[in-house]
């Protein structure tokens, strides 16, 4: 089997990883990849959708996995699909439920799937009316897609005024800003869940948490993700199941009803409330740096969790996960992130050694470009994402910061506390 991952980042490296031990697995093509994908397949220059598919048919690609979200919303599967060419994604209708907030928001609504109270607007008075009448903290979000940075949590009535503003005028986020949600803050914790779907059937994958904020003890501004853990113990069988019974199922009945049936991977940000599972968003494709945490549990190929959504044959796989395994991954990011670029830095791996680093550990690689001295470069905010695996989440997290003991570049920052919710 041929495949193409769509993507650039962790998440897609990730994937690739997971192919790539997959004997049922040939050739391995990545649009655009970064400076270390051709450790694992080949880089195409090619982001037209049309072009892509082409490249598809010429070459006899089995299957293509879109990793990101932009291409999604922007109707790559759609074109794919009135080709013939089998792609694991939601359509671009579909996709309005990562790519519209507002859009997210109602649906639940319509379908009774437990949200927080909100409403949508694009009139600040009416917005103002809102705030006023809710109890800070406050959530102000974005409707359109802002690479995960368009939700802020207000501390007080004159800051969600002032957030609200400032999207509606685009100042902040552009169009994606001129309609918002304004929605009560949920006080509980956090999990990070995903759903492989085929329309009508899915898989509920390892429950996983990741860190948003910079720094240690989750201080600092918030970010794309500066680690992940997963299993966590924090999602009992209990949760497992009100999350198929009462977001999933209804989620997936609620799209088909709709006309939008829903295939690929179905991202659900999870407050648990006094022990009951709320969502906070929706995305339609893994996380990242879940993804990095989540692919190594894998048991089963690879490539028959996602040919199988693809094509809509969830019901006839069986699809396994590691029992008592746990990964940790460690992002490390650039200087200045998330502030600002920061100037390429040579990335420095020591020699491996160490058997317990060098058997249960491996990078997966984000923001790097290949030199022409053919030496790789920091040159992306979060670089890369060092992941540990073991027989408990306190042994996993040890193998990764001792394999982030061995990777060097000026300005390297990361946390030195992922997994601490758990440990």
């Amino acid at each position: 089997m041929d495949i193409l991952i769509i993507g650039a980042g962790a998440r897609e490296y990730s994937i690739g990883l997971a192919l790539k031990r997959d004997t049922s697995v040939d050739k391995l093509y990545f649009a655009p990849g970064n400076g270390a994908t051709p450790n694992l397949g080949k880089n195409l220059n090619i982001s037209d959708f049309n072009q892509l598919a082409d490249f598809c048919e010429e070459n006899g690609v089995d299957l293509t996995i879109v990793g990101p979200e932009a291409p999604l919303v922007a109707g790559i599967v759609d074109v794919f699909e009135e080709r013939g060419l089998t792609i694991f994604g939601p359509s671009a209708k579909a996709s309005q439920l990562e790519g519209s907030k507002i859009f997210m928001k109602n649906f639940l609504y319509r379908h009774n799937i437990p949200t927080a109270r909100y409403i949508e607007t694009s009139s600040i008075e009416e917005a103002s009316k809102f705030i006023d009448s809710m109890k800070p903290p406050i959530v102000v979000k974005a409707d359109g897609l802002c690479g995960g940075k368009g939700v802020i949590i207000a501390s007080t009535h004159e800051e969600a005024k002032k957030v609200s503003r400032d999207m509606l005028s685009g100042v902040s986020f552009g169009d994606a800003g001129k309609a918002i949600i304004i929605e009560e803050f949920l006080d509980g914790y956090e999990l990070s869940m995903f759903a492989v779907c085929d329309g009508k059937d899915f898989i509920l994958l390892p429950a996983s948490q990741d860190h948003k904020r910079l720094l240690d003890g989750d201080r600092g501004p918030n970010t794309g993700g500066m680690g992940a853990y997963a299993p966590t113990p924090l999602a009992t069988d209990e949760i497992y199941r009100k999350v198929r019974e009462r977001i999933v199922i209804p989620t997936l009945s609620g799209m088909m009803e709709e006309g939008n049936p829903f295939r690929g991977v179905l991202f659900m940000g999870i407050m648990v409330v006094e022990g009951e599972p709320m969502i906070l968003e929706y995305n339609v494709r893994f996380g990242d740096p879940e993804c990095e945490v989540l692919m190594p549990l894998l048991k089963t190929p690879a490539s028959e969790l996602f040919y199988n959504s693809a094509i809509g044959n969830l019901k006839n796989t069986k699809i396994e996960f590691y029992e008592n395994r746990y990964a940790v991954g460690v992002v490390m990011a650039s200087r200045d992130y998330p502030y600002k670029s920061s100037k390429p830095a040579e990335i420095i791996i020591d020699d491996i050694v160490h058997e317990e680093v060098k058997d249960n550990t491996h990078i997966s690689f984000a923001g790097v470009s290949l030199g022409d001295d053919g030496k790789l470069y920091a040159t992306g905010g979060r670089v890369l994402v060092c992941v540990g695996v073991g027989d408990s989440i306190a042994q996993a997290q040890k193998r990764a910061y001792m394999l982030v003991g061995q990777i060097h570049f000026a300005g390297k920052q990361c946390r030195t506390d992922i997994a601490y919710q758990a440990l």
